[in-house]
């Protein structure tokens, strides 16, 4: 099993409102679950955010909490309704209604990983599936929650900003002739997850930085800006995806040599997006 349900790392001083999430970059992969896979070690890795983690880690240091999980998201989707149960993978859970993420086999326990590979040649038990939303996805989602807390707390308000990768090709059907090209899509789900303020405040800190940005297209954001988006209360969520090809090769799933400089710009970002709310009264609910 992996070691931990996920990595925090909070600051000495909670100076900033922002807590920086990253559900879908966790690496440990035990050696019983790729065995009990039919992918291989590489294969399995492909829906996995890789490498998110380390270009948002610098968030401590501008005051601002960072939580990563430690599970995979092959064994376990922390972007997914703890309920959200795929009856062609798991034993003895029925179908209830079409949920299509359950229907293309990514539900909370992915039953495939990108471009539809299977994960495992037959099904996986009942209590395997509730083992590891007890042991995993809870723990996450508690601690989130608490990091919320303090910060909203302390603030008056609180942000989330869930960090995430897409494929180089998950641009091609948005990309219009003439416009460049996205580097960047911010979901807030179409205004209802965060304030406008909140969202402008995040765009204006990407495009400072030089990405090109849009939102809501093709990715407004899935359960975890759905659930812990909520301007109405002063907790605010925002979905951050970034194209991977900027800064990793995607076949071989290693940095490429623009690394770095995409790390650097992102601290950049990071910074202005810790500053939010800073210095004056609570954002306005809208």
């Amino acid at each position: 099993m992996p070691k931990s349900a996920y990595d925090v790392t909070e600051p000495k001083t909670m100076r900033s409102c922002v807590v920086f999430a990253s559900p879908h970059s966790g690496r440990d992969y035990p050696w019983s679950f790729i065995r009990s896979s039919v992918l291989d070690e590489r294969s399995i890795r492909s829906s996995e955010d890789a490498f998110v983690d380390q270009l948002f880690d610098c968030a401590p240091e501008f005051g601002a909490a960072f939580i990563c999980a430690g599970a995979p998201r092959a064994f376990v989707d922390l972007n997914r309704a703890h309920d959200e149960l795929d009856p062609a993978l798991i034993e003895g859970v029925r179908r209830r209604g079409h949920n299509p993420r359950i229907a293309s086999g990514l539900g909370v326990i992915p039953r495939v990983v990108a471009n539809g590979r299977a994960i495992y040649s037959g099904k996986i038990t009942r209590s395997e599936a509730d083992r590891r939303i007890e042991e995993y996805w809870k723990p996450y989602h508690v601690k989130l929650q608490a990091l919320l807390d303090a910060a909203h707390l302390r603030h008056g308000q609180a942000v989330l900003i869930d960090c995430h990768s897409m494929p180089h090709e998950a641009m091609d059907g948005v990309a219009r002739a003439g416009m460049k090209r996205p580097d960047v899509v911010l979901g807030d789900r179409f205004g209802a997850a965060a304030s406008g303020e909140v969202v402008d405040r995040v765009e204006a800190a990407f495009a400072s930085a030089g990405f090109v940005v849009t939102r809501n297209t093709p990715f407004a954001g899935a359960y975890i800006t759905q659930a812990y988006g909520r301007p109405s209360r002063g907790q605010h969520a925002v979905q951050v995806e970034i194209d991977r090809s900027l800064y990793m090769n995607e076949t071989l799933i290693r940095p490429n040599g623009a690394f770095d400089e995409v790390r650097a710009a992102l601290r950049q970002v990071v910074a202005e997006v810790a500053r939010i709310g800073q210095g004056r009264l609570p954002l306005a609910a809208e």
